[in-house]
């Protein structure tokens, strides 16, 4: 951690850091307002947020990361542009799903490059699985979509069979498999990291099916 990173987490994040807490949190109140809301998990040092926040001031952006150098890093950026539309919690990405995120209060989800594992016997350390796929259908609004990419093949293939057999979720490509790189989607370290060393990079997209109750209403202003 650089001393700039440090001096962040110390005196930014009382403005862009939101503490863990096992309930729902109002992200009306922390941001101030009602609109569109996308959830980066894992967002590294922030490249993709930061840049996405700074091209969409009109959606509320939260990033939850565990990497405190990264967070600091990210800090540093919000403050430099001013953004009113980022938030941080520095806490497990699974429990902050579970307890912190209100069902059908998300717009859209993103996970990019998420720790590979690649190791057989850390496979089942990996984040993505069935059960996650689960829970953020519980936490997506019908219509809401996930994005995700990493540059392990296999993880890729995991992926996207734990996102074609959920059935909350339906694919956005046209063949069930993957999509084209989104364009808003900045590189990463860990993906440029990943193209030294030769790997391929695979995105996938799925959209949250309708509630099939009808129930998910929510006022825009």
């Amino acid at each position: 951690m650089t001393d700039g990173q440090a001096r962040a987490l110390q005196d930014l994040w009382p403005r862009f850091g939101i503490e863990f807490k096992s309930e729902p949190l109002d992200l009306d109140s922390h941001f101030g307002r009602l609109v569109p809301r996308c959830v980066e998990i894992g967002f590294g040092i922030g490249e993709v947020i930061g840049a996405l926040a700074q091209s969409n001031p009109h959606i509320d952006y939260l990033g939850i990361e565990v990497h405190r150098p990264g967070i600091g890093r990210l800090l540093q950026q919000c403050a430099a542009a001013n953004l009113g539309n980022v938030r941080v919690i520095s806490h497990d990405a699974v429990e902050v799903l579970r307890h912190g995120i209100a069902d059908s209060s998300i717009d859209e989800v993103l996970i990019f490059f998420p720790d590979p594992w690649h190791k057989k016997r850390h496979h089942k350390r990996r984040l993505i699985d069935a059960r996650l796929f689960s829970l953020l259908a519980s936490k997506i609004r019908s219509g809401g979509i996930l994005r995700l990419a990493t540059d392990w093949q296999d993880y890729a293939e995991q992926m996207l069979a734990h996102g074609n057999a959920c059935a909350d979720f339906e694919s956005l490509s046209p063949d069930g498999t993957y999509v084209q790189r989104y364009e808003f989607r900045s590189s990463t370290r860990f993906e440029r990291r990943g193209e030294r060393l030769g790997h391929g990079v695979w995105d996938l997209a799925f959209r949250r099916k309708a509630n099939v109750l009808g129930f998910e209403k929510r006022k825009r202003e």
